[in-house]
């Protein structure tokens, strides 16, 4: 099993209240339960999403949390290569996504049906392809 963390799943678990990052530290830890070599997958966007705002703030800790947590030589890095984007173009095109949920969605669908998407979008609740964790 892999657990796909979106962009807004790695900023509540970095970044987030306790509330939110224990929310999300919940769904791994039920994922794990049931997969003890559960994997942790992102993609190359959600690295780059979730550095603008400590950039943006000059927020040096919380900069040097998210590239701490993206040199973790066990995480599975889903590239935006053409067979992402040729299925993000068709996801945003039939289920009226924005161009980065459209990128997320297509990068957690490429690592086929073991993938678990943890997200607080509920937006992605439109691609019933998705096996989606919610986190509220």
């Amino acid at each position: 099993m892999i657990a796909f963390l979106d962009a807004s799943a790695l900023i509540y678990l970095l970044e987030g209240e306790a509330t939110w990052a224990g929310a999300v530290q919940r769904e791994l830890q039920q994922l794990a339960e049931r997969e003890p070599t559960l994997s942790i997958a992102l993609s190359r966007l959600s690295m780059l999403e979730c550095r603008v705002g400590p950039q943006r703030r000059g927020d040096q800790e919380s900069l040097d949390r998210f590239d701490a947590f993206f040199a973790q030589p066990e995480l599975v890095w889903v590239e935006l290569n053409t067979t992402v984007i040729e299925l993000a173009t068709r996801l945003r095109a039939h289920h009226g996504l924005r161009t980065p949920d459209a990128l997320q969605a297509a990068s957690c669908l490429q690592l086929g049906g073991a993938a678990v998407m943890l997200t607080g979008d509920a937006d992605f609740q439109r691609v019933s392809a998705l096996r989606l964790r919610l986190i509220s």
